[in-house]
């Protein structure tokens, strides 16, 4: 019989694994098994099941602690979680929800309501990995992008550990935090349309070819509008290149206009070109290329106070070098 999907059973009473084990294998399930929530969760992460039934009460890690640990990683987050219960209780389904679950099931199960919902959320995962294939495309082709020019090496990774510690130190929400990493690493992807005699010209770029390059925001921005689950990292392909008085591009968007997230890849890019070597000159100390960017943002180029938060969060060993 054709392999429906993996399966996690977590319960810790033996015969409860059994029963849905052979309702499982039946239909053509993989059918992974543990009798604690310790076992569940280095299963998951090692066996990456398409979908985990949880028992909710359990000894020492319950049900409800392992779903929200699920829940809040990003390499398992998005792997269905059916909890299974006796229980009936309103307040039991609310604390399931508040963790994560993105099911329910009452004992003594239903054999055809247990096969319903695990088809449907097992659907449900693929067509989400099809969504991260794609989004993994897009993080290569940041990478392709990055490897055209050896003045570059690294910058995506660097990027987006600085934005994500600026992010962080503002309090930003978990999905603000995850668009701002993915938009930081891929925020140059439409360089993939800019001839690498504009990337690596050594020499100052004349006015035609300023304004091809400035063109890699809008193609970028085209790009990602492939990827549905790219649609929060779009604000920041196109306008990470913003100026707070409105002479950015590529829309001359003004002061709070220029999304928020924008503007902090916009602080930390800058920062990035500006501390590593490039074609045209050599890498600046931190203590110039903050003095460079405190000067800038007095002229209406980014918030000087968020350039200040962004001092303030610097990794340690560049913090030294700050005046």
């Amino acid at each position: 019989m054709r392999n429906s999907g993996r399966v996690l059973i977590v319960d810790d009473y033996e015969a409860n694994i059994t029963a849905l084990r052979q309702l499982l294998e039946g239909e053509g399930y993989d059918v992974l098994t543990a009798t604690n929530g310790r076992d569940a969760l280095d299963l998951v992460h090692r066996e990456r099941p398409d979908l985990v039934l949880l028992d909710v009460v359990m000894p020492e890690v319950s049900g409800l602690d392992v779903c929200a640990s699920l829940k809040n990683v990003a390499e398992t987050c998005l792997t269905p979680v059916v909890l299974v219960s006796a229980l009936q209780e309103r307040e039991s389904r609310l604390e399931g929800l508040e963790a994560g679950a993105d099911d329910f099931l009452s004992k003594p199960v239903d054999p055809q309501e247990l096969y319903a919902r695990v088809r449907s959320l097992i659907r449900l995962k693929r067509l989400t990995a099809d969504l991260e294939s794609a989004e993994s495309l897009f993080l290569t082709l940041g990478r392709f992008i990055e490897a055209r020019d050896p003045y570059t090496e690294d910058h995506c990774d660097r990027l987006a550990q600085y934005a994500m510690a600026l992010g962080t130190s503002m309090g930003l929400s978990r999905d603000d935090l995850d668009a701002l990493y993915r938009g930081a690493f891929i925020h140059d992807i439409g360089k993939i349309a800019i001839p690498d005699r504009l990337l690596l010209k050594k020499g100052k770029l004349t006015r035609a070819e300023r304004a091809t390059m400035q063109q890699h925001t809008i193609i970028g921005d085209d790009l990602c509008r492939t990827v549905r689950s790219l649609e929060a990292v779009r604000p920041i392909v196109r306008h990470h290149h913003e100026r707070l008085d409105g002479r950015g591009y590529p829309d001359g968007l003004k002061g709070d206009a220029i999304p928020p997230l924008a503007r902090i890849v916009s602080v930390v890019d800058v920062f990035d070109a500006l501390t590593t070597d490039r074609p045209y000159r050599k890498a600046l100390s931190v203590e110039a290329a903050l003095q460079i960017m405190r000067d800038e943002a007095k002229k209406g180029s980014c918030d000087p106070a968020l350039l200040e938060v962004f001092v303030d969060v610097l990794p340690k060993g560049l913090q030294k070098s700050v005046a």
